[in-house]
C-alpha cells in the first residue's frame, strides 16, 4: 500500500524559487507530495497557476499567505486539513541592497521581518503538530550570505545569518522529536526580481550617503554584481530541483548548497577563521583590482565548475 501524499507548504510562490520549487513538487512522477503554494497577494498566482497546468487542484493548491501576520498564518493553516504540515519550506523573502546610510530603518525592520521573523511565525505554527506526531521536515531558503557578510548587503546578510543561528540551534532539539531542519544556501539566483532591483538601487538617491559611497556603490559594486550574476547566478528551476532532492532524502542534510561554482568564493573564510584573509581580499578585490575581480568571475563560469559536487 502506497503511503499517503505528504503535505508540503511553501511560503513565497508567486515567483522565482517557490514558483519552481512548487510546480516541481507538484508534479512528481510518484505523486510524493500535496503542494499548498502561498503568496501574499493572490493577485500573482497566474503564473503559478498556467504552470502547476493539470496539477491544479489536484496535487497543488494555491492560499493567501502573509509570513508577518499572525492571523494570515493561522487562517491559512486552518484550511489544510486536520491542519497538519509534514514539510513546511520557508522561501518567503524580501532582499535590501545600498550604502547603509541611505538605507531607512523602516526598510531594515521590514527585512528582518519577512526574512527572519516570517520564518520564526511559521514553525511556531506547524512545530506543535510535528512534535504531537514525532515527524517533519523544516526546509528554510537561506543563502551563502548567511555564511559570509557582503558589501553593500549589510541587512540582507545580516537576516540570513539570524535564520542560520536560530535554525541551527533549533535543529539540535528538533531531533528528539525526528523533526529535520534543512538549511539550504543558495547563492546568486537570477530572477526578474533581482534584474528589477539591481536596475532600481542604479539610480536610487540613497540621501545621506556621501558622494565617495556612492561612487563606490555605482561604480564598483554594481557592476561586480552584475558579473557574478551572469557568471555565476543559476536559474530557480536549478534552486528548486536541489530542493526537491532534499525534501526527498531520507537523512535530510543540515545545510546544503546549490551552486558549486560560488565554492571559491566562500573559500577564504574557511581558510582563515579569524576573518581577516576574506574580508581584506574582499576590499582588494573590490576597490583596488576590480579588473581581476572580473576576470575571476568569468574563469568560475568555466564549464569545469558546472558538475555538481555533492558531499557524502
Amino acid at each position: 500500500m502506497a503511503d499517503a501524499p505528504r503535505t508540503v507548504l511553501i511560503s513565497g510562490c508567486s515567483s522565482g524559487i517557490g514558483l519552481e520549487l512548487a510546480v516541481q513538487l507538484a508534479h512528481d512522477p510518484r505523486q510524493r507530495y500535496q503542494v499548498v503554494a502561498t503568496m501574499r497577494d493572490l493577485g500573482k498566482k497566474g503564473t503559478l497557476e498556467a504552470a502547476a497546468g493539470e496539477a491544479l487542484g489536484q496535487t497543488l493548491t494555491v492560499a493567501q499567505l502573509d509570513v508577518c501576520s499572525d492571523e494570515s498564518v493561522a487562517q491559512c493553516l486552518s484550511c489544510i486539513q486536520g491542519g497538519e504540515v509534514d514539510v513546511l519550506v520557508n522561501n518567503a523573502g524580501v532582499g535590501l541592497v545600498g550604502p547603509l546610510e541611505g538605507l531607512s530603518l523602516a526598510a531594515m525592520q521590514n527585512v528582518f521581518d519577512t526574512n527572519f521573523f516570517g520564518a520564526v511565525r511559521l514553525v511556531k505554527a506547524v512545530l506543535p503538530s510535528m512534535k504531537r506526531r514525532r515527524q517533519g521536515h523544516i526546509v528554510v531558503v537561506s543563502s551563502v550570505m548567511g555564511l559570509q557578510g557582503v558589501v553593500f548587503n549589510e541587512v540582507y546578510s545580516a537576516s540570513k545569518f539570524a535564520m542560520e543561528g536560530f535554525f541551527e540551534s533549533l535543529a539540535v532539539q528538533l531531533l528528539q522529536f525526528n523533526i529535520f531542519i534543512s538549511l539550504v544556501e543558495p547563492g546568486p539566483v537570477v530572477t526578474e526580481f533581482e534584474g528589477k532591483l539591481l536596475e532600481q538601487v542604479s539610480t536610487a538617491e540613497f540621501p545621506g550617503t556621501d558622494p565617495d559611497t556612492l561612487s563606490y556603490f555605482r561604480d564598483l559594486y554594481l557592476p561586480a554584481s552584475r558579473e557574478l550574476f551572469h557568471n555565476v547566478g543559476q536559474s530557480p528551476q536549478d534552486v528548486a530541483k536541489v530542493i526537491v532532492k532534499v525534501i526527498g532524502s531520507a537523512r535530510p542534510p543540515l545545510r546544503r548548497r546549490t551552486n558549486t561554482r560560488y565554492t571559491p568564493l566562500i573559500a577564504l573564510k574557511a581558510m582563515d577563521p579569524s576573518g581577516s584573509l576574506y574580508v581584506r581580499t574582499s576590499h582588494c578585490l573590490l576597490f583596488r583590482w576590480p579588473r581581476l575581480l572580473n576576470l575571476g568571475l568569468r574563469c568560475l563560469a568555466c564549464s569545469c565548475f558546472r558538475t555538481p559536487v555533492w558531499p557524502r
